[in-house]
């Protein structure tokens, strides 16, 4: 780690010259570019410089540990405990520093929720997870809007698709893919029995077309209807709502949220590409993704990451043997707790990797 940390002061330091450059100066995407690494690597720099200070004043302090006059050795002693203390610290921040930043962190999401085994159950147990959801997305200033969906005969949902945007969405929501289970007695049953549903949830990040993976339109089936959901009478004159299938791989995407034929269109494109780099992801990742307990941006929906045991009250993560007896709260939305347990599992991951 020393060694990278050096290396970054190095390119700290030749990225400061540079910006005083007056042929950089004179080419702004070069300077943006260049003054964008220049802030990345600051903070580290910055934390990397007060480690070597404090080094400094720990070798001074070991140096006046054999001082012949005993208060100055205690005293020696006391500072030594205290710069130990706030070296480790110190290293743990750097090392929290050097994980590398996901690039989509700060990217909106689709949020993608389907009732799996359990029938109605799974239906309704949908439709808890999707306000769980839109409740913790209220409690960060999110908003959330509905593209897709698909009631249950009973309540909740056989499929929600919805799009999820605020700031650092993805950085907060990124480790939700995966199969949720529930446990409990549902309101049809007569006899008390608990019974087991699942769904199915997946976060895709929306990407920017210019950063996207190209799509031709000539793969592209686009079908129009008319929108089945709320919104009075002009949902049943026009056929708003757009269903886009991607001849090569067979991904069907659909929107019917919007009035306009051509924001439900633009809408479904996003949603494409973002099932499309997912994907794409999800190739480029599989082999690590496969030794990595947090399945980090597979959208493996084959894994029970986590189960909801309402007559215990209690949820399990189960890629990090998180178990909390607060079900109530976390259903509710108050999400904080379990999210920063998987963050900074992820982070620990990671710089095992670095070691």
């Amino acid at each position: 780690m020393r060694r990278r940390l050096e290396q970054i002061a190095d390119r700290h330091a030749e990225l400061e010259r540079l910006l005083t450059d007056p042929d950089v100066l004179a080419r702004a995407g070069r300077f943006r570019e260049l003054s964008v690494e220049f802030a990345r690597l600051d903070p580290v720099v910055r934390a990397f410089a007060g480690q070597r200070d404090l080094e400094r004043q720990l070798a001074a302090a070991h140096a006046l540990a054999d001082d012949p006059d005993p208060a100055v050795r205690g005293l020696a002693t006391q500072e030594t405990a205290d710069l130990e203390h706030r070296l480790a610290g110190g290293e743990q921040e750097l090392q929290q520093l050097l994980v590398p930043e996901d690039p989509l962190d700060e990217h909106n999401v689709f949020l993608e929720i389907r009732a799996a085994a359990g029938g109605d159950e799974a239906a309704i147990f949908a439709g808890d997870l999707f306000r769980m959801y839109a409740r913790y997305a209220e409690r960060r200033g999110w908003s959330v809007e509905i593209l897709s969906e698909s009631r249950g005969e009973h309540g909740g949902y056989r499929e929600v698709i919805s799009r999820v945007a605020g700031r650092g969405v993805w950085a907060r929501l990124k480790f939700e893919s995966g199969t949720h289970r529930v446990q409990r007695v549902p309101a049809t049953e007569a006899q008390g029995r608990i019974h087991t549903s699942t769904c199915t949830v997946a976060i895709l990040p929306e990407i920017e077309e210019v950063d996207s993976v190209t799509i031709n339109p000539a793969e592209l089936r686009v079908d129009t209807y008319r929108s089945s959901g709320a919104g009075g009478q002009h949902v049943n004159k026009t056929d708003s709502a757009v269903r886009i299938t991607h001849l090569p791989t067979g991904l069907v995407v659909e929107c019917q949220d919007e009035r306009s034929q051509h924001k439900n269109r633009a809408r479904a494109l996003a949603l494409l590409r973002a099932h499309l780099l997912a994907a794409e992801r999800e190739r480029a990742t599989s082999e690590q993704a496969r030794k990595r307990r947090l399945q980090v941006g597979t959208g493996d929906r084959s894994e029970r990451i986590r189960t909801y045991n309402f007559p215990q009250g209690r949820l399990t993560d189960h890629r990090i043997e998180l178990t909390l007896y607060r079900l109530e709260s976390i259903v509710e939305g108050d999400l904080d707790e379990v999210l920063d347990a998987l963050q900074r599992e992820y982070r620990a991951e990671e710089l095992a990797r670095l070691e």
